[in-house]
């Protein structure tokens, strides 16, 4: 463990180059790399200044711990003279209790930092409500409750100083609900269900695969990922209580929250509708063709254990987690459980007698110090959001 990074209420600052990309191309190699050289020089004086740690750094970002919320908020305050310069930085802070680990910090507070920063555009520095509520919020701009595209509860987000910028990129218009976990893993499945729902030629998306595999996850991930390019929403309905099939629409309807029939309401907005557990009324498929055939810039993403065989569907058969994915999995629900759970040889073989599965993983999570407790016959599966309806 490294004696030098801050334990306890740790504030983390983000750091992120926006458009570096083009900055590249524009500058050139040789004038880009004494660019960024500037602006880590820059980075790393303030935050050292202020008592700021590196933890890591991996191209031109930056992630530091800092012992206290002011000395993090003045750090991010000295590195705003680089928003005059060519090298546009965006920044983040977030306060919270991360456990910290051989392997660094663990635990949720690491990610809604980094996800501030992601939110936020070159020059700017955006601010968590438990930060501000440390370090005092004059000189900050309360931009609202924002929820972020990790899915997470809505987050009263602040912005140093008085800077004009665009709207930050969170979520807009959404009932996608809010897990209680993080999301853990999937990168190569999230990338690959992302490029279908992207392309043009598919307006009608289904995941599929046996109870367990992690589709509405992953469904859910992706929507809110996508979300940027629906200006009318992106909207979940939730089918797993619904027995006739005719009430597909009508259930849309309420999650949309519009007493108008379903295509009118949507008409020619650019939307998405996830609809989920669609192998309960699977005979109701019909009408999503209609809808679909109603309005030209809509989208469907749907789960189901089986495909709707509608023409124009697209398959995506989500598979079970890749042994590695599984194990990470297996330890990050562990120690949400657990803080100190340490893995031993048998966490490996878990997995293994578990096929991998999400679902599987997660009525396991218990396992003490690697021995499997299984789930007891008869028992439902887990709440995988938050409230115990799974409504937002």
């Amino acid at each position: 463990m490294r004696p030098d990074l801050p334990s306890g209420t740790v504030t983390f600052l983000f750091t992120d180059v926006e458009g570096s990309t083009r900055l590249l191309h524009e500058l050139g190699a040789e004038a880009y790399a004494e660019a960024l050289a500037e602006h880590r020089r820059v980075i790393r004086e303030a935050c050292a200044a202020q008592g700021g740690v590196e933890v890591d750094t991996q191209g031109d970002a930056f992630f530091f711990a800092f012992p206290t919320a002011p000395g993090a908020l003045a750090a991010a305050e000295m590195t705003q003279e680089l928003s005059s310069g060519q090298v546009q930085v965006r920044i983040g802070l977030h306060t919270g209790t991360p456990l910290l680990t051989d392997q660094g910090y663990v635990g949720g507070d690491v990610h809604r930092a980094a996800r501030i920063a992601g939110a936020g555009h070159g020059g700017q520095v955006l601010v968590s409500w438990s930060t501000a509520a440390l370090a005092g919020t004059d000189g900050l701009r309360d931009l609202g409750e924002h929820r972020l595209k990790d899915l997470s509860a809505p987050e009263r987000i602040y912005q140093l100083g008085d800077g004009e910028f665009p709207p930050i990129d969170a979520l807009h218009q959404t009932n996608l609900p809010v897990p209680s976990t993080l999301f853990v893993g999937r990168e190569k499945e999230l990338a690959e269900v992302s490029g279908l729902l992207a392309r043009q030629d598919v307006r009608l998306l289904t995941l599929t695969g046996p109870g367990g595999t992690g589709k509405t996850r992953l469904a859910a991930q992706t929507a809110g990922w996508a979300a940027d390019g629906y200006p009318h929403g992106v909207w979940w309905v939730p089918l797993d209580t619904l027995s006739d099939p005719a009430l597909v629409l009508e259930s849309a309807q309420k999650a949309l929250d519009t007493k108008r029939q379903l295509s009118a309401h949507v008409g020619d907005k650019h939307m998405l509708i996830l609809f989920d557990s669609f192998e309960r009324v699977v005979e109701g498929a019909g009408s999503v063709a209609e809808l679909l055939a109603d309005c030209p810039n809509l989208k469907v993403l749907v789960t189901s254990r089986e495909r709707l065989r509608l023409t124009g569907e697209h398959e995506y058969a989500v598979p079970p987690f890749a042994h590695e994915e599984a194990v990470g999995f297996f330890l990050a629900r562990a120690r949400a459980a657990k803080h100190d759970f340490e893995p031993d040889e048998a966490v490996s073989e878990i997995c293994h007698r578990l096929d991998d599965m999400p679902l599987a993983l997660e009525l396991s999570r218990g396992a003490g110090q690697g021995a499997l407790h299984p789930p007891t016959l008869g028992a439902g599966p887990p709440t995988l959001f938050s409230g115990a309806s799974r409504r937002p």
